[in-house]
């Protein structure tokens, strides 16, 4: 219990501090700063091939570990997540209002759990770019609430409840005009910069604020929001900075992170799966060990990805939803994530290092399949080993409550995902 208790806690204060990719991207390179790790510029001739580094991109980051000894032959070992979760993002002019009161303008951003939305205090959390090309962090905290309609004034709604994505989804903030207030203003002067004429752009999502909570028997489930995929990112993160401490274990390839955003639109970006920030990083790096090219594809031939990413727990109010044989269960163990048309990349060598992995931590592990009638989501693991060549399993934490506002998990599969990510990266099994 006080393992689980230390490491829940460190979640809790991982997803707090991450209300937006971008928070994220700042928060996992604060703890890679604390372990040693140096920050790169893109921009820049990188000097050295060995040791612990990063690399940020807008919301996304790539982390990694040269050990001394290793070659452009080395092979990598990566751990794939994302930073970014389903919600809102504030569109232009988003100072908006009806009826007497002041309401932020949102665009839906990815696929959300709409109703999951309503009633929460919400926060605005993102960056804004100056004029003069400053990127700043801001959060409002609590801030915004999305409001439902009264039972009496819709006697049906326990019947069936209906989002209009444009009408019904943008949150009040105060009563007034919409000349009374300006929202970019706001974040601006919270961001230190005086007013909202010095802002040039923004990316600014909406978050919940509620802390993340355990509760239950015993305490064994864990409530929080973005824990797709915040779990996986803090899981990696902390493995990758417990194995360069261990250099013994971690001589034979060069251990990654690479937490990636815009997921849960695609992947299709700079930032994202399908863009090539893992390519560049990875050419560099053989580029420095003194390879080619050809040197890389051998290292990718004998490399591993492992895609993390939350799944699906049997959910016990719709079990038709789910395979009629695999039923994975919370507290069950992380998931093996499984799909004939390649939603997800496990083939049967990916199972076998799973299980080894598995093991070695001590851990169970379970399978997840759709059901044939339910469509099947996609991870960034396909994306990844069809851009790069790279062997790669998709795993993850099962979920209830999946793209709502607030994810449910068991405490036990989370503190197993962070013991087998520190083995994916011990390199042991």
């Amino acid at each position: 219990m006080a393992d689980s208790t230390a490491y829940t806690d460190d979640l809790a204060s991982f997803v707090t501090a991450s209300p937006s990719s971008y928070h994220a991207a700042a928060e996992v390179a604060a703890r890679l700063r604390a372990a040693g790790f140096e920050q790169l510029d893109e921009s820049d001739d990188w000097g050295s091939a060995t040791g612990r580094f990063f690399v940020v991109r807008d919301g996304a980051v790539l982390a990694w570990v040269v050990p001394e000894g290793a070659d452009a032959s080395t092979p990598f070992r990566i751990l794939g997540a994302h930073t970014d979760s389903p919600g809102f993002k504030l569109k232009p002019k988003p100072t908006v209002g009806s009826q007497g009161w002041l309401q932020a303008g949102v665009e839906v951003y990815g696929g959300p759990l709409l109703n999951s939305w309503l009633d929460r205090e919400l926060e605005l959390a993102g960056r804004l770019v100056t004029v003069g090309g400053e990127e700043l962090l801001v959060r409002t905290g609590p801030f915004l609430r999305i409001p439902q309609l009264a039972i009496h004034l819709d006697r049906e709604v326990n019947s069936g409840l209906t989002l209009d994505r444009q009408r019904h989804t943008a949150p009040v903030f105060g009563v007034g005009a919409p000349g009374d207030a300006d929202l970019v203003g706001i974040l601006a002067e919270l961001a230190g910069v005086g007013g909202g004429a010095e802002v040039a752009g923004y990316d600014i999502v909406i978050a919940d604020t509620a802390a993340p909570a355990r509760f239950g028997l015993d305490g064994a489930l864990f409530a929080s929001g973005r824990l797709d995929n915040l779990s996986s990112v803090h899981a990696g993160v902390t493995a990758l900075v417990s194995s360069a401490h261990e250099p013994d274990a971690r001589a034979g390839h060069i251990s990654m992170l690479a937490a990636f955003d815009h997921e849960e639109l695609g992947s299709e970006s700079r930032s994202g799966a399908s863009g090539p920030l893992l390519d560049d990083v990875t050419a560099r790096i053989t580029d420095l060990l003194g390879g080619t090219p050809a040197t890389r594809a051998r290292a990718f031939a004998s490399s591993w990805c492992l895609s993390s990413d939350a799944g699906h727990s049997v959910h016990p109010n719709y079990p038709e939803k789910h395979d009629p044989a695999n039923h994975p269960v919370a507290g069950g163990g992380p998931l093996l994530k499984i799909n004939a048309n390649q939603r997800y990349a496990t083939d049967a060598h990916g199972a076998a290092l799973w299980r080894r992995l598995t093991e070695a931590a001590g851990v169970r592990t379970q399978e997840f399949v759709s059901n044939n009638t339910v469509p099947c989501g996609s991870t960034i693991g396909p994306l990844t080993a069809t851009r790069l060549g790279l062997r790669t399993v998709d795993v993850g934490v099962p979920l209830l409550s999946m793209h709502s506002a607030r994810e449910l998990a068991h405490v036990d599969d989370l503190v197993a995902l962070g013991a087998v990510a520190r083995e994916f990266f011990a390199g042991t099994a």
